[in-house]
C-alpha cells in the first residue's frame, strides 16, 4: 500500500514497467519481488562462494530485505498461473520469501551452511558505495496475496537451505 518511490533508473524503469502493464486492461498478474538468487548465474549467493573462497568477507549490514530463491519463486508463480482465471488472482502483488535480513546477514547464513571457515565482517554502506543509490529498507509485505490467493513463500533460511541442499545433490 506504499507509495512507490523508486531510488534509481533501475526501480524506475520497473515500477514504469508494472504500471503500463496494469494499465493496458488486460487480465493480469503483476508479482513485484526481491534480492532474488538460484544456484547459478551471476547473484549474491555464487558471488558469496566464489569470494568466500578467498578469505574472510566485507558485507553491507545497514541495507535489509528478504532473501528469494528463483526457485521458490518460480514454483509459486507456477502453481498461481495454472489455475482457472477465475481463481487466479490480478493486480499487483508481493511475492517474496518471507522474514528478513540484512545483506551481512544473508551472507553469514551462507557461510555457516555451506561450512565455510571465513569470517564475514559487517560494514555500513557507506564503505561500499555504488553508482546507483540502494534502499535501505526493501522488505516488502506478502500478505496480500497469501489473502487472495493462499500461497506463500517459505521463510528464507529454509529457501536457502533447499537451494544448497539441491546443488549439492
Amino acid at each position: 500500500t506504499d507509495r512507490v518511490s523508486p531510488l534509481n533508473v533501475y526501480g524506475a524503469s520497473k515500477a514504469a514497467g508494472e504500471e503500463a502493464v496494469l494499465a493496458s486492461g488486460a487480465r493480469a498478474l503483476v508479482l513485484r519481488t526481491s534480492w532474488l538468487y538460484g544456484a547459478s548465474g551471476r547473484n549474491f549467493l555464487t558471488t558469496v562462494k566464489r569470494l568466500a573462497a578467498g578469505g574472510d568477507l566485507r558485507i553491507v549490514d545497514d541495507q535489509f530485505g528478504s532473501p528469494t530463491s528463483v526457485t521458490a519463486l518460480a514454483e509459486a508463480t507456477c502453481a498461481l498461473l495454472g489455475r482457472p482465471d477465475d481463481a487466479r488472482p490480478t493486480g499487483l502483488y508481493h511475492l517474496c520469501c518471507a522474514g528478513s535480513t540484512s545483506w551481512h546477514g544473508f551472507a553469514a547464513e551462507i557461510v555457516a551452511r555451506l561450512g565455510l571457515a571465513v569470517a564475514v565482517h559487517p560494514i555500513p554502506t557507506s564503505a561500499y558505495p555504488t553508482p546507483a543509490r540502494r534502499p535501505r529498507y526493501s522488505v516488502l509485505s506478502c500478505e496480500a496475496l497469501a489473502r487472495a490467493s493462499g500461497v506463500a513463500l517459505p521463510d528464507w533460511r529454509s529457501a536457502l537451505a533447499q537451494c544448497l541442499a539441491a546443488q549439492a545433490a
